[in-house]
């Protein structure tokens, strides 16, 4: 099938080379050289991704805007098939898509250092900067409710409702810690009810795996942008937060491992803020913590949910693994919570002045 794709983009198969790339777990990605050129092919998981289209549509409008206001920016958009399409269908269903590789450039799986959290944060930035000024009723939502936190703490309460007994009892502390910090869900609520932030062009997934980089440490562009749609920037600062401040991924077994590092806190402060200070309401900016507390507890819900649902959207590797990584996201939580006075603090010298963004052009020691 592989076959029949490559010859829809006009690549000849003599010589050819394909091979699985990067660790993205939703679609399937490859590197491919033909006809002495690199590119990354990519299959589109339609049982997640249930409308394609929509993303090409997206991604097509986008590039468009970037290129009339922004045509130094490096967007890396899909690439047209000899029909001018910008996914090939293959006989059996499957969707295919093909992008320039850019030269130069690698992604990393685990942040290294700050430079790196701080060049991910401006890239993230940089990009929702770039489209204040476009329109976005013209997007569509390749997700449906993708962050909406209300929608999974109802999801919550129904999968607690409906648990096996002895689901309900292994998991008991875990429901009480959404409890415990229900006030985050009140907090968000009262935000997009009032309407007291505004709806952004975000990248919906910024992991640091998003980033590609050069090799003295510099972020290039964004990569998959599937999840770019309408949303608030939270979703973006509280995605890093999650991901970028402590050395445990959401898979750590050990929760002692679990711990925040202040200034991978401030490097993304100051990277985002580098970019998208002029346009930030003061209220989404005295919620920039806040955003880190949404986005943690959110899917602390979403691994309990699954857990006491069976384990039937994220899957299992081992008995209780859901719940594990609903504990190590409420340890994160806390962990959060308890370093919030060190990020006011950190917020008010930066806003000082007292530590300029010229620190992180200097490679930093590895953490």
């Amino acid at each position: 099938m592989i076959d029949d794709v490559l010859i829809s983009y006009g690549l000849s198969l003599i010589g050819s080379k394909i091979a699985p790339y990067g660790s993205g777990l939703i679609n399937h990605t490859y590197k491919l050289t033909a006809n002495n050129q690199n590119y990354i092919l990519q299959e589109i998981n339609t049982n997640i991704f249930k409308a394609p289209y929509h993303i090409v549509n997206n991604l097509a409008l986008i590039e468009k805007y970037i290129n009339e206001t922004a045509p130094g920016y490096l967007f890396v958009a899909p690439l047209k098939s000899l029909n001018g399409d910008f996914i090939v269908r293959t006989a059996t269903g499957e969707h295919y898509r093909l992008f320039p590789f850019v030269q130069g450039s690698h992604s990393v799986d685990v942040l290294k250092n700050e430079k790196e959290a701080y060049e991910a944060a401006k890239q993230f930035g940089k990009f929702t900067y770039l489209l204040k000024d476009f329109d976005i009723s013209l997007l569509e939502y390749p997700l449906q409710n993708f962050h909406d936190l209300p929608l999974r703490f109802d999801q919550f309460k129904i999968a607690v409702k409906n648990a096996e007994t002895t689901k309900q009892e292994e998991a008991a502390a875990e429901i009480n810690e959404v409890y415990k910090h229900q006030h985050i869900l009140e907090t968000y609520n009262q935000l997009i009810s009032g309407e007291e932030i505004p709806m952004r062009v975000v990248h919906h997934d910024t992991k640091i795996s998003n980033i590609l980089f050069d090799d003295e440490q510099n972020a290039l562009c964004l990569v998959d942008l599937d999840t770019v749609m309408p949303g608030y920037y939270l979703s973006d600062v509280g995605d890093m937060m999650r991901t970028y401040l402590s050395p445990a991924s959401e898979e750590e077994k050990d929760l002692n491992k679990i711990c925040i590092r202040e200034d991978f806190f401030r490097a993304i402060y100051t990277g985002y803020l580098s970019e998208m200070s002029a346009i930030l309401t003061e209220t989404e900016k005295e919620h920039f913590i806040f955003s880190g507390k949404m986005m943690i507890y959110m899917q602390a819900l979403r691994f309990l949910t699954d857990f006491l649902n069976n384990d039937i959207y994220y899957g299992a590797r081992y008995p209780g693994h859901n719940l594990l990584r609903a504990q190590n996201q409420f340890r994160l939580l806390n962990e959060y919570v308890n370093a919030e006075p060190a990020f006011n603090q950190l917020i008010d010298e930066v806003n000082q002045g007292n530590h300029s963004e010229h620190r992180y052009n200097q490679t930093q020691p590895s953490a």
